[in-house]
């Protein structure tokens, strides 16, 4: 026996836990390179406009073109993956993470600019996928919730730390304009800043595993059992390469033609994965992200008031992950995407009624009264809401809901929407926020409507999986 930890699973074989964390903690890089890459352009916008000459560097498609980029990422990682594998995948995503912090820093136009950050745009879609799939291949039934939702938590402090890097730079050099070490502008260096955990993320994915379902499925038996041996034991790694044949028995090797289904395009099951990727989106969470500062300044908050405000939401966001990761496992994840979508209808709805009651004075927008209060509380209690469900829960639920052989065609299809239902909900905020008669108003009540028709969604076609082996989802 292995001096490394162990508990017994449900199953009778033991889990070696000490492995297990290793594989998910170095997966989970990947996560929080997502968040880093997407929050970094946030306190790099001033240099940008100046270096480039360029007003609207970090608005419209200059941003959404990111989004693209991580749509293309999705897809592609989900089917390439089922050839070459899901390790190989991040370690190609590790690689772009490079390329593009370090092309982003040295950019001399906006064009080039804008070609490295579609580069970063293609790695975070891949990581995106493959670290929440690789975690649910290799962690067992009875973990698999908690450490999959490992993901979100790390999203939220790759995002929290390129803030964190953003903001002691420029407090260092006194602005992002001014020059830091070697006389090199310090908005380049914000980028540079994500070198160090990009080359720890491809260096350490040298010390874990592939898949072993990856393996069983290309027909390297041996090697998947060596794999799951270092996990269990050797009787319980036999054995499951035993249950992962079964279910491949009839089939044939994995590809993008495992998602369609006929007439209905995609599989039932595909299309309840695009149903969970698309909400997730449709509810406007990514519009208090991109667009946070719109919505505090309509409050009528300072722009000092705001940057405590965010520091809030996202201290807030954590303590809901937490809240997520010790109850998946235990209530399932059914109840916590339900839960999630009515506490989001009601409180996109409290923001809709208090925007209504905006008025202008001297030309900017306000609320009167209590209502900046009770928009503030609602707004921080929908950033909860869906960091305690659909935050985590959505990459859990895609990562382990398709069979062995769907895996990977499906991911890449829902993540794909996902990534496009992102980039429509960033393009269409500003054009929604400028239309009249529309607003703020009509923005959230339109994402209210999302959010209670996700209420029906998930209690009509999820599917619980909590404590299943993947093994036995199907189609």
């Amino acid at each position: 026996m292995s001096d490394a930890v162990s508990h017994a699973t449900p199953g009778g074989a033991e889990t070696r836990m000490s492995q297990v964390l290793l594989i998910t903690a170095v997966a989970t890089i990947g996560g929080f390179l997502f968040g880093f890459d997407s929050g970094v352009i946030n306190g790099t916008v001033e240099g940008l406009k100046t270096a480039f000459n360029a007003e609207d560097i970090a608005t419209g498609f200059n941003v959404a073109s990111m989004l693209l980029g991580c749509a293309v990422g999705a897809a592609a990682a989900g089917t390439l993956s089922d050839r070459f594998g899901r390790r190989t995948m991040m370690l190609v995503a590790a690689v772009f993470f490079i390329i593009s912090a370090w092309g982003s820093g040295v950019a001399s136009s906006s064009l080039e600019f804008i070609v490295y950050r579609v580069i970063g745009g293609v790695a975070v879609g891949a990581a995106s996928v493959m670290s929440p799939a690789y975690i649910s291949e290799v962690a067992p039934s009875k973990y698999r919730g908690r450490l999959s939702s490992i993901q979100q938590v790390a999203i939220i402090a790759g995002l929290f730390f390129a803030a964190l890097s953003n903001f002691a730079i420029a407090k260092a050099t006194g602005s992002s304009l001014d020059p830091w070490f070697f006389g090199v502008a310090a908005w380049r260096w914000m980028f540079w800043i994500e070198l160090i955990p990009a080359f720890i993320f491809l260096f350490a994915l040298l010390l874990i595993p592939e898949s072993p379902r990856f393996l069983v499925a290309r027909g390297h038996e041996e090697k998947a059992v060596g794999v799951l041996e270092k996990l269990s034991n050797l009787t319980a790694a036999k054995s499951k390469v035993t249950e992962i044949k079964d279910s491949l028995l009839h089939d044939h090797k994995p590809s993008l033609r495992d998602a369609f289904g006929g007439s209905a395009v995609f599989k039932g099951i595909v299309w309840i994965g695009i149903g969970l990727a698309t909400f997730q989106q449709l509810v406007g969470i990514n519009v208090v992200f991109y667009y946070g500062a719109v919505l505090w300044q309509a409050v009528g908050f300072s722009e000092s008031d705001a940057l405590l405000i965010n520091v809030i939401t996202n201290g807030a966001s954590i303590v809901a992950v937490f809240i997520a990761l010790s109850l998946i496992d235990k209530v399932g994840r059914k109840p916590l995407l339900w839960v999630g979508s009515i506490g989001m209808t009601v409180t996109l709805a409290i923001l809709a009624f208090c925007f209504a009651q905006a008025v202008k004075v001297d030309g900017a927008v306000s609320l009167p009264g209590s209502y900046g209060l009770i928009a503030l509380l609602a707004a921080n209690a929908y950033v909860v809401f869906f960091n305690a469900s659909w935050g985590p829960v959505m990459w859990v639920a895609l990562g382990e809901m398709f069979p062995n052989q769907v895996r990977g065609a499906g991911l890449a299809v829902s993540g794909f929407f996902q990534w496009i239902s992102n980039f429509a909900i960033t393009m269409t905020f500003p054009i929604m926020l400028a239309t009249a008669g529309f607003g703020l108003t009509g923005a959230y009540g339109f994402y209210a409507v999302c959010a209670l028709i996700s209420v029906f969604f998930v209690q009509r076609y999820v599917r619980e999986t909590k404590g299943l082996e993947l093994e036995e989802m199907t189609d």
